[in-house]
């Protein structure tokens, strides 16, 4: 289902439609997930962390007005309620051994290596990167590159001008290959915009 075709599915979700519910769940776990992968740092945070925004979303359901795309609103939901999660927990990201990515969730960056190993090596080393740039702009680079959203939608989910989502995903992207290519000082690391 295309999302310009969800309309009727949020409504009948509203109405309170288990199964229409259950279908738009389905529909955007993949990329919350994705998000919150990315977010956390690690699978087991990620899960925890998935489950407490589709619980978000599923809550904050009957407050949905429309007014922006359903998925936009879930990714602010999602993002919120990840963060939340983790500063709750007072955690920071710990890159480990990720799981191999599908076709539909590529790595950051592209397209996937055909190498196994490169693949891993390289998901260890956005995972790093991701690590220690700071909050957000890790948050604004994996809007835009994980979950593919376009400007005014990340604009709309950080509540932030989107000039501003340029310049962090721009920051972010800068500090990111620093981090990950280790030309990034230490005392540069965490710094707020």
């Amino acid at each position: 289902m295309r999302p310009r075709d969800e309309g009727p599915l949020i409504s009948a979700a509203q109405r309170g439609d288990q199964q229409a519910l259950d279908q738009l769940l389905r529909m955007h776990q993949g990329r919350i997930h994705a998000v919150c992968r990315r977010l956390a740092g690690n699978d087991a945070d990620a899960m925890d962390a998935t489950q407490e925004a589709l619980i978000a979303i599923v809550k904050g359901l009957p407050r949905f007005d429309g007014r922006a795309k359903f998925s936009t609103w879930a990714y602010r939901v999602a993002t919120n309620a990840c963060l939340d999660e983790l500063r709750r927990r007072g955690r920071r990201p710990e890159p480990r051994l990720p799981e191999f990515e599908t076709a539909a969730h590529t790595p950051v960056g592209g397209s996937s290596p055909r190498d196994p190993a490169e693949t891993v090596s390289a998901r260890l080393d956005v995972d790093r990167g991701l690590a220690d740039i700071p909050e957000e702009f890790r948050t604004a680079v994996i809007l835009r590159d994980v979950a593919g959203l376009d400007y005014a939608e990340i604009a709309e989910i950080l509540d932030i001008a989107p000039g501003t989502v340029r310049s962090r995903i721009a920051r972010g992207r800068g500090r990111l290959a620093d981090a990950i290519s280790g030309n990034q000082p230490p005392s540069d690391r965490r710094q707020s915009p």
